[in-house]
């Protein structure tokens, strides 16, 4: 399956032979691989506001704008992943300041970084970038995190999963899939703290229910069923996180604890 990389402004110049040029805020989305280190970045933490993330004072996460002027609605929200698709944003590889900031345009608190991680990322490698924990309001903070994402080749006699836990009032997790056809369980992650991710497993490609169970224990602490279970198509990689709020027991709510389903390619 080819992978799509989204090249943020700083690495424009090397593709300069090959794109239009673009304005500041915009990305450009192509199909052909590129060097550099591949990131994405996770929205994860409880109540936080809408940001755009920065690698020092670059932005990667942006809305395609046809005037050159930030949105201040358009950013990366509470739940959502960026790039959305299975793709990455691309950045020179080096040491940077990640920084989930909040829109020039808002009203309160433009430009304000919510939650700052200086850390190093590589030539060829791919990360996930997540914010997670519960937003504190009065220092306006919330905490972050990056994991590597160690993809296994492609391989088209199944699908490979992960887990990534981003709940911060939680205990370590098993991650189990349960194969709604056979309804076979296979535990795919062990005792995965938070913070932490565990290594992509292969498994047959089909239509899965994901269970969070305590270690040693077999009671279904966070589900994801019925309508909103998941496909693990073959060739396909895919990361299953968990974000929320522990305290809430709440089904409907949007802060409640929750297994989210993001493809990697």
């Amino acid at each position: 399956m080819k992978n799509k990389y989204i090249i943020i402004p700083v690495f424009a110049f090397l593709l300069s032979m090959l794109l239009y040029s673009c304005e500041k805020n915009a990305v450009q989305i192509i199909d052909v691989p590129v060097s550099g280190a591949q990131l994405k970045f996770f929205n994860f933490g409880v109540n936080a506001p809408i940001v755009n993330f920065y690698a020092n004072d670059t932005k990667v996460s942006a809305a395609l704008s046809a005037t050159g002027s930030e949105s201040s609605t358009t950013g990366v929200a509470y739940g959502a992943v960026y790039p959305s698709v299975n793709s990455y944003a691309v950045i020179a590889p080096g040491t940077y300041n990640f920084k989930g900031q909040r829109p020039s345009t808002v009203s309160t608190d433009a430009n304000l970084a919510i939650s700052t991680l200086n850390t190093s990322v590589q030539e060829g490698k791919n990360y996930s970038l997540y914010l997670s924990g519960i937003y504190n309001a009065s220092a306006k903070t919330i905490e972050s995190f990056i994991v590597e994402d160690v993809l296994p080749p492609v391989d088209t006699s199944g699908g490979y999963v992960r887990f990534v836990h981003a709940i911060s009032n939680a205990n370590p997790f098993n991650l189990v899939l349960k194969n709604t056809t056979t309804g076979a369980e296979t535990v795919v992650a062990t005792n995965i703290a938070y913070k932490s991710a565990s290594s992509f497993v292969k498994v047959p490609f089909g239509i899965y229910e994901l269970y969070c169970r305590y270690p040693n224990s077999s009671t279904n602490v966070i589900s994801r069923n019925g309508t909103s279970a998941v496909s693990v198509i073959k060739a396909n990689t895919y990361t299953f996180s968990i974000r929320g709020d522990m305290t809430v027991t709440s089904t409907t709510a949007t802060n409640r604890p929750f297994i989210d389903n993001t493809p990697n390619r």
